[in-house]
C-alpha cells in the first residue's frame, strides 16, 4: 500500500488538476474569499479624513503599528472595515486554550469530541467580539487624538463616531473570521493563516519597489541591497529545510495469528517534526504584544497633548520595533507558545496509551509509562531546537528592520508565514490530487470487475 501511494506521489502533477472537479472548486472558492477580503482592505471607516491619517501613520509606520498593518494587509493604514483583522480572534484562540489547559471544565469539554469542539469555538467566537470591541472603541478614542498639521484625523469627533466605529471594526472581524472557517471548511487550506498570507503577499511588490528606491536615492547602499537579497533567500531555505525535518521514532507491532494466518510483526514509523508548532508561536505572539503596544501608542498620542501623557509614551517607546525589551519580550512570548502548543497538539501520555492498545512498542522502552517518558524526553529536546529556531528567525530580521529600515514584509515573521502557509496549501493540494487519482483507480477496478 505504501508503495503505491508513493508511486501515485511520483507520478504527480498539475496536469490531473484538470480532472479533479472538487478540487477546483475548492481553489477558485479560495481565491474568490480572497478576492472579498482584499477588497474590503479598501473600504474606509465613516468619518475619517484620508489625507491627514496617511501622513499621520507615515510618520508613525516605522513602530508597531507598521508590524500590525502588515498582518493587516494594509487596511491599519487605509483604517478600512478590516483594520483590526484576525487578530481578536486569535488573540481569543489563544485564551481559549489557556483555559482549556487550566480548566477542569472546558478540559472535560474538549474531551468530548465534536460536540465539546463546537461548544469551545462558540466561547471563542463570543471572546472574539469582546475583545474586538475593547480594541475597536480604543481605536477610535485614539483616532480622535491624532492630530497633524492639517488638523484632526477625525472630522466629527463624539459618541457617534466611536460608537459606528466600533460596530464598523467589531463587524469587519466578525466577517474575517466567518471568512476563515469557510475558506477551511470549503476551499484548500487554513483560512486564518491563508488571510494573514494574502495580507503580506499583496504587499510584499510595492515593499520591494520601495527597497529598490531606497537603493536609488542612496539611501541604501547596492551592496546591502544584495547582501539582503541572498539573506531573504538563504532564509527562505533554511525554514523550508527545518520545516521539512522530523525525527521517525520506530514503532514495531507484534505478530498475532488468527485461524491458520499471521498478522502484524511489521515496523511503523511515527514521525515527530522539529517545530510541531509550525507558524503559530510567532503570529500569537505578535498578536498579544501588539495589544498593549498599540493601546500604549495610542493612548501616548493623546495623553501627549493634554500634557499627561508622559508614562505612556515611554511604553510606547519601550516597546518599539528593534528595543531591547520588545525584543526580549517578542522571543519569550515565541518560545512558551512553541512548547505551550505543542503540548496541545501532541500528548505524550494519550499517544503512549494508544500504541499500547494497539499492541505497539518502541523497541527497548516498555510500553505505558516508560513510553510516555520517552516521547516527553524526544519532544522536549526536538521543540527546544523548534523554540530556538523560530525565534532567531523571527529576531534577527526585527535587528535589521529597526536599524536599516528594511520594509516589514522582508523579515523573519513574514517570510516565515509565507513559506509555512505556501507549504501547507501545496501539501493539501496533493493530498487532494492523491485521493482523486485513488477514486480513479478504484472506479476502473470496478468496472473491469463487472460480469460482462
Amino acid at each position: 500500500m505504501a508503495s503505491a501511494a508513493e508511486q501515485l506521489a511520483a507520478n504527480l502533477n498539475f496536469g490531473s488538476l484538470a480532472k479533479a472537479t472538487d478540487l477546483r472548486r475548492r481553489i477558485w472558492f479560495t481565491l474568490g474569499a480572497l478576492i472579498v477580503y482584499r477588497l474590503g482592505t479598501y473600504i474606509p471607516i465613516p468619518g475619517i479624513d484620508p489625507t491627514i491619517l496617511a501622513d499621520l501613520f507615515r510618520q508613525n509606520a516605522g513602530g508597531i503599528l507598521g508590524m500590525f498593518d502588515m498582518f493587516a494587509g494594509g487596511a491599519l493604514g487605509r483604517m478600512t472595515i478590516f483594520a483590526l483583522n484576525i487578530m481578536p480572534y486569535i488573540s481569543s484562540a489563544i485564551i481559549m486554550q489557556l483555559m482549556t489547559a487550566v480548566s477542569p471544565t472546558l478540559g472535560q469539554l474538549k474531551k468530548e469530541g465534536e460536540s465539546g469542539r463546537k461548544k469551545i469555538n462558540q466561547y471563542t467566537r463570543y471572546g472574539t467580539v469582546v475583545l474586538a470591541a475593547v480594541q475597536a472603541y480604543g481605536i477610535s478614542v485614539g483616532l480622535e487624538g491624532m492630530a497633524g498639521s492639517q488638523g484632526s484625523a477625525v472630522i466629527d469627533p463624539g459618541a457617534f463616531f466611536r460608537a459606528t466605529t466600533v460596530i464598523t471594526l467589531v463587524g469587519g472581524t466578525i466577517f474575517l473570521m466567518w471568512l476563515g472557517e469557510q475558506i477551511t471548511a470549503r476551499g484548500v487550506g487554513n483560512g486564518i493563516s491563508l488571510i494573514i498570507f494574502a495580507g503580506i503577499v499583496a504587499n510584499l511588490p510595492s515593499a520591494m519597489a520601495g527597497t529598490m528606491e531606497l537603493g536609488r536615492t542612496g539611501a541604501l547602499s547596492t551592496i546591502f541591497i544584495l547582501v539582503l537579497i541572498v539573506m531573504i533567500i538563504a532564509v527562505i531555505s533554511f525554514i523550508v529545510f527545518i520545516e521539512r525535518a522530523q525525527r521517525r521514532i520506530v514503532v514495531q507491532y507484534p505478530k498475532r495469528q488468527a485461524g491458520n494466518r499471521m498478522y502484524g510483526g511489521e515496523a511503523s514509523h511515527l514521525p515527530l517534526k522539529l517545530n510541531t508548532a509550525g507558524v503559530i508561536p510567532p503570529i500569537f505572539a505578535s498578536s498579544l504584544l501588539l495589544m498593549p503596544a498599540t493601546l500604549a501608542g495610542f493612548s501616548a498620542t493623546q495623553g501627549a497633548g493634554a500634557g499627561g501623557g508622559d508614562w505612556l509614551s515611554t511604553i510606547a517607546v519601550f516597546l518599539g520595533r528593534g528595543q531591547p525589551l520588545y525584543l526580549a519580550i517578542y522571543a519569550g512570548l515565541i518560545i512558551f507558545f512553541a512548547f505551550f502548543y505543542t503540548a496541545v497538539v501532541f500528548n505524550p501520555a494519550d499517544t503512549a496509551d494508544n500504541l499500547k492498545k494497539y499492541g505497539g512498542f518502541i523497541p527497548g522502552i516498555r510500553p505505558g509509562k516508560n513510553t510516555t517518558e520517552y516521547f516527553d524526553y524526544v519532544l522536549t529536546r526536538l521543540t527546544t531546537v523548534g523554540a530556538l529556531y523560530l525565534a532567531l528567525i523571527c529576531i534577527l530580521p526585527e535587528i535589521l528592520i529597526s536599524e536599516y529600515s528594511v520594509p516589514f514584509y522582508f523579515g523573519g515573521t513574514s517570510l516565515l508565514i509565507v513559506v509555512t502557509v505556501t507549504l501547507d496549501t501545496v501539501g493539501q493540494i496533493q493530498s487532494h490530487l492523491i485521493a482523486h487519482q485513488y477514486e480513479g483507480l478504484i472506479k476502473k477496478s470496478r468496472l473491469k470487475g463487472r460480469p460482462r
